[in-house]
């Protein structure tokens, strides 16, 4: 193959890696990468498995619940066979300031694209009933909070590299 052609070729590698989406794992799994049976491997049988607008959710709760939980639901993608987001309901007390000591904190004013090495959130306005959360883009991670400002859930997913 010709030098040229080659560095190319290489080049183009590099560029499709580089936009992979990478989500942030969490107990393991990861959105986007991880499959149902891993899930089942890890955690056993759901509590539930329903079908929620054509998407399969393993919800696991109650006596089933994973510790430090009081439910986790593992949306898989519409073929069912790969995890494509996590929402995880805590039951620990976690406020707005233990999730920017642990992720980071809100981005600076116009800044569009937070790097790796310093992750921030944006904060999201909500809209028709729906409160103001943080997103950590970079991460894939949203987080959810109840009226009194601790945490009601986190949401894993696919980052927006």
């Amino acid at each position: 193959m010709h030098v040229l052609t080659m560095s190319r070729f290489l080049s183009l590698g590099l560029l499709l890696l580089s936009s992979a989406v990478f989500a942030k794992p969490w107990q393991g799994i990861q959105p986007g990468v991880s499959s149902a049976l891993d899930v089942f491997g890890k955690f056993g049988q759901p509590t539930n498995k329903t079908d929620i607008k054509g998407q399969t959710v393993l919800i696991y709760a109650g006596l089933q619940a994973i510790p430090g939980t009081v439910q986790a639901q593992f949306k898989l993608t519409p073929a069912g066979d790969t995890v494509a987001r996590i929402d995880v309901y805590v039951s620990p007390v976690i406020d707005k300031a233990a999730v920017e000591e642990s992720y980071g904190p809100q981005c600076p004013p116009k800044k569009k694209d937070p790097d790796l090495e310093s992750p921030c959130y944006f904060l999201k306005e909500a809209g028709s009933g729906k409160k103001p959360h943080f997103v950590y883009q970079r991460l894939g991670l949203a987080v959810f909070f109840k009226d009194d400002g601790t945490v009601l859930s986190f949401a894993f997913l696919p980052s927006k590299a």
